[in-house]
């Protein structure tokens, strides 16, 4: 099964997310798209969730190549989140179909975590608007392979339903 959890920042995503894995099948890997060099604030907060998941749980770093990671990976895995890794490409050109494909071949379940872009500010630089764009699409395309799609607001989740 695959479950896309959205939401803005601070909404509780990652945690509603978290506490989602409780209910799965181990072994369970967190894989992390988020690169923090050098970034004290970051680091900090990359911290602290590390401190609140189970200590069982393996942690894989996926960089570029997440659609390679999540196809590797056996079990359970929760991938948090999509908007850092469409910030690493510079373009924002990221392959969706790839990583749809990576997570519908997979056979254990997969709870993928993302920001909503659609609730926030219009970007002022064109860089902005390239990754809203990006991560929309994205979302987009992960909502629609994804059995359920959830929508997190102050810490509650809301059923999204599938297009007609």
């Amino acid at each position: 099964m695959i479950t896309l959890v959205l939401g803005g920042a601070r909404s509780g995503k990652s945690t509603y997310a978290e506490r989602l894995m409780g209910r799965l099948s181990s072994p369970i890997t967190y894989v992390a798209t988020m690169q923090v060099e050098g970034d004290q604030d970051l680091s900090a907060r990359v911290a602290r969730h590390r401190q609140r998941r189970p200590a069982e749980w393996h942690t894989v770093e996926a960089g570029l190549d997440l659609p390679g990671v999540v196809r590797s990976l056996e079990g359970s895995i929760l991938l948090d989140s999509l908007g850092p890794w469409v910030a690493l490409h510079e373009d924002g050109q990221v392959d969706s179909a790839t990583l749809c494909r990576a997570l519908t071949e997979r056979t254990g379940d997969s709870v993928v975590v993302s920001e909503e872009v659609g609730l926030g500010v219009h970007p002022s630089s064109s860089a902005g608007r390239h990754f809203r764009d990006a991560l929309g699409t994205l979302n987009q395309d992960v909502a629609e392979v994804a059995e359920r799609v959830l929508l997190i607001v102050a810490g509650r989740a809301i059923p999204l339903h599938p297009a007609p």
